[in-house]
């Protein structure tokens, strides 16, 4: 993306932050932390991700070893083959993570605490997941525990306490994420 921004002549300003955004007549203007002004018709903040934690702390010891948060799934994709995969979420991403390690992973299984999938995930993931044969989904459901070779969840399709088990060697993804943003931005 880089070098095709490059090409049609964008100019980058990395690693500075950025200290307040101003329009005028004349355009943007990025006021750095430094005090430099930088003017533009266009600009992107990438202001980068803070991913939601599902805050159980039997999962939360287990961080970096079998539970991960935000990308780490994906990465963890080919490790996953032939085994089982939780992921926690009912959002776009947690759909789109859902759809990849389905590719690898034996089994992947949707916990999500809304009623329904539709209510927080676009169409068509959810009909590409209704295809997807070795994709489950528990709606309903809250994780709640985990450790050895069980994810503890509450609610859903089951009534009360389930263990889902064999997450094993597998992995527990907590997917979503909440966007950096600072109280100033030009709306």
């Amino acid at each position: 993306a880089y070098e095709q921004a490059s090409v049609f002549g964008a100019s980058f300003v990395l690693m500075h932050r950025a200290g307040a955004l101003d329009r005028s007549e004349r355009g943007l203007s990025v006021v750095l932390e430094d005090g430099r002004r930088v003017g533009a018709r266009a600009v992107i903040l990438a202001t980068g991700a803070a991913y939601r934690r599902l805050g159980v702390p039997s999962l939360e010891a287990l961080h970096g070893a079998g539970v991960f948060y935000g990308g780490g799934p994906l990465s963890e994709a080919p490790a996953l083959k032939g085994k089982d995969a939780f992921i926690a979420g009912g959002g776009n991403s947690a759909g789109q993570a859902a759809l990849h390690l389905a590719r690898y992973a034996r089994r992947v299984t949707l916990v999500v605490r809304a009623q329904s999938l539709e209510a927080g995930m676009s169409h068509y993931l959810v009909r590409a997941m209704g295809a997807t044969p070795n994709v489950r989904v528990r709606t309903g459901t809250a994780v709640v525990g985990g450790g050895g070779d069980a994810l503890h969840a509450v609610g859903g399709s089951f009534g009360g306490r389930a263990d889902l088990r064999r997450v094993g060697a597998g992995a527990v993804g907590g997917i979503g994420q909440t966007m950096r943003r600072g109280p100033d931005l030009v709306r």
